[in-house]
């Protein structure tokens, strides 16, 4: 399934080619047997996130909110919570949701950034901001009054990802980083108009640390069932 459509100006639909760098290693989880391989490509770079724990343990206290986007527009909180799920529904409804009438690219980008983790070994910010329309395209986007709206269905943990887990618990304690598939509905409308509500699925890569508050960490390239 598509992970993104948009419609420019003049009604005409343009779909992104696969994301092709993928710094989480959350392109292996389609295949993935064990989660040893996850970790491997997470470990790649830097040392990992010193952080221990039970992956159960409650979000509190939470960790230092980022500073929050500017007042143009409206600006959507990311929720206050220690389960991914939870997050990675919110976090899709903020994806599959825009205003151009309201709010220019560089506020939705911000309000986005928002969202990210602020551990910059696992952020994949580029997965991120792949899903938002160029600055050109939002322009004409802007001119014909396009805006988007979400409903969010449900989210789950895809197959691959539960059971790499299952074949070991323990490896999830070096990054904390959480496959998340929702599904939902967007529905586009411009000048009057709309295109009617449009399934939608997507997988999220969600950073969840003991005693903190859950962030976004990326944008899977295709979606894990």
């Amino acid at each position: 399934m598509r992970q993104k459509r948009f419609f420019d100006a003049d009604g005409g639909s343009r779909t992104s080619s696969p994301l092709r760098r993928i710094l989480i290693g959350a392109v292996l989880l389609a295949v993935l047997t064990a989660i040893a391989g996850l970790l491997a490509f997470l470990m790649r770079q830097d040392s990992p996130d010193p952080a221990k724990g039970s992956v159960s343990a409650a979000p509190s206290p939470a960790s230092p909110s980022p500073q929050a986007p500017s007042d143009e527009g409206e600006s959507v909180a990311p929720p206050r919570t220690g389960d991914p799920i939870t997050f990675a529904k919110a976090a899709a409804k903020a994806l599959w949701t825009y205003d151009t009438r309201s709010s220019s690219q560089d506020k939705h980008l911000a309000d986005l950034k928002w969202w990210m983790t602020d551990g910059k070994k696992y952020a994949d910010w580029k997965s991120v901001t792949d899903q938002v329309p160029s600055a050109v395209l939002w322009s004409r986007m802007r001119d014909n009054h396009q805006h988007a709206s979400a409903k969010v269905g449900e989210g789950h943990f895809p197959q691959a990802f539960k059971s790499a887990l299952a074949a070991d618990p323990a490896a999830i304690t070096d990054a904390y980083i959480y496959a998340v598939t929702v599904t939902g509905k967007q529905s586009i409308s411009w000048k009057g108009s709309g295109a009617g509500a449009e399934s939608r699925s997507t997988t999220l890569a969600v950073q969840c640390r003991p005693h903190q508050d859950c962030a976004l960490a990326g944008v899977l390239p295709s979606v894990a069932p």
